[in-house]
């Protein structure tokens, strides 16, 4: 989310002092946020923070959860950055923590997952973003998107979406060891019939199998009369005998 800082009512915070809203990050995306950081002279660096702003939800203990940006703000506390923009989405700071992180997960503002993809409690989240750990397929997912595997998309945590699909496509040594070639498997991937419940995702939808062809109607042949028994001609022999008596 970059805007210019005008007609915003935002706040600064600490940067050490924001809580991460999920576990894990993309490291090679961190460190292409901090190569972009080091090329920025003085007055770059103050415009940068000045337009970049951190949404947040005021928690328990008044303390400040950011829902995005989590790559940009380790970036830059490692570059030594002390503090940013902030602006509140919505002050729960009056819940009781286990209603507060209810409510996180109700508004889709908290993604507590690890780096194998598993679901992990709220208290494991990092106190600050320098806790924050490494995901590669998160940023393989993220690499994916710029390199056209995949559409930007709206849906939060899109990219953690797509890191689990690449979990089970592209082997995680390859990833860490031979990242270009991981990319290229990724991309072949992409747009497979089964990724389409992903957000984002550009591939084809298969076409439906067609519906089997009716079996063809079999004629039936009208039935024939009974031939008379030899019971039924004495039968119609003896009426004819009594009409010709009366």
């Amino acid at each position: 989310m970059n805007l210019p800082n005008t007609d915003l009512h935002l706040i600064t915070v600490k940067l050490d002092e924001l809580r991460p809203t999920q576990i894990t990050v993309g490291f090679r995306e961190v460190n292409a946020k901090r190569a972009h950081w080091q090329t920025l002279d003085k007055k770059g660096r103050a415009a940068a923070i000045d337009s970049h702003w951190f949404p947040a939800v005021l928690g328990p203990k008044s303390r400040y959860y950011v829902v995005d940006h989590h790559h940009l703000g380790r970036a830059w506390l490692e570059e030594s950055v002390e503090s940013v923009r902030v602006t509140v989405l919505k002050d729960l700071s009056w819940l009781e923590p286990t209603i507060f992180w209810r409510m996180m997960e109700h508004n889709q503002w908290v993604h507590p997952f690890d780096a194998a993809g598993e679901r992990c409690e709220f208290d494991q989240l990092p106190k600050q973003l320098l806790g924050l750990a490494d995901d590669p397929y998160r940023s393989l997912a993220g690499e994916l998107r710029t390199s056209g595997g995949y559409a930007k998309d709206t849906t939060p945590f899109s990219e953690f979406l797509w890191a689990d699909y690449l979990r089970r496509k592209v082997s995680e040594t390859r990833v860490r060891k031979e990242f270009d070639a991981a990319l290229a498997d990724a991309l072949s991937h992409a747009h497979d019939p089964d990724a389409r419940y992903l957000p984002g995702w550009s591939g084809v939808v298969p076409a439906a199998a067609p519906a089997p062809a009716p079996a063809p109607a079999v004629a039936v042949a009208p039935a024939k009369a009974a031939k008379p028994t030899k019971t039924d001609k004495g039968a119609k022999a003896d009426k004819s005998a009594k009409a010709s008596k009366g």
